[in-house]
């Protein structure tokens, strides 16, 4: 603004004259400078990536109901409700609502993930082949299903070692009883668990998952 004046005073225009012609001058240089401090002071924001590395639920191998193998990993990104399942059990028609469930949200992301066990009352006695062919015609379950898994014990699978041990409290705990459901979210977390006399269908439950979703 000093150089613009003494440039007007030195050509001798009449004090009012130089005044007229600084303003416009005057007025732009400083809003090209609020313009350059605004954005100085508002840096753009820097995306904060997701480290999905110490999800050990991520990590395990499991295979599927026809003997072939996968990784939990080949599920992130979406959310996961993680089930022990039994074909004798008087949670059995749980199946159903499940399966409803996931035709519900399987479009938003969510996969419903069966791993029928023999742990709890010796309610799953049959084979990979009886139990693929029991939940498909008796209630068209077409959610992943997986092998036989021991959901507890000495035996217990390193799935199930993580669910139960390695989860955050009131999550983790040994699983007591056919249909306990776990919740993981798209990063492989797990956030959530529902008992078996928590139904698949309960506003519990889909509340939890439409919130991960």
């Amino acid at each position: 603004m000093i150089g613009a004046r003494a440039v007007v005073d030195s050509w001798r225009l009449p004090g009012t004259m130089a005044a007229v012609l600084s303003r416009p001058f005057t007025l732009a240089i400083a809003l090209a400078l609020t313009a350059c401090g605004s954005q100085a002071q508002k840096p753009t924001p820097k995306p904060v990536a997701k480290d999905s590395s110490q999800n050990p639920v991520l990590e395990h191998e499991v295979v599927d109901i026809d003997g072939n193998k996968k990784n939990m990993r080949d599920f992130q990104g979406k959310v996961a409700l993680v089930v022990n399942t039994a074909s004798q059990c008087g949670f059995t028609p749980q199946y159903e609502g499940l399966q409803q469930l996931y035709d519900r949200y399987r479009e938003r992301g969510l996969v419903v993930l069966g791993f029928p066990s023999n742990d709890f009352g010796g309610q799953e006695p049959g084979t990979e082949a009886e139990i693929k062919t029991f939940c498909q015609q008796k209630f068209q379950v077409s959610f992943p299903m997986f092998a036989k898994v021991h959901a507890k014990g000495s035996d217990i699978h390193p799935l199930y070692k993580t669910l139960s041990e390695q989860t955050p409290e009131g999550i983790r705990g040994e699983v007591k009883w056919n249909f306990t459901k776990f919740l993981v979210d798209r990063e492989g977390r797990v956030i959530g668990r529902f008992e078996p006399n928590v139904a698949p269908l309960d506003a519990a439950l889909t509340e939890a998952v439409e919130a991960a979703l």
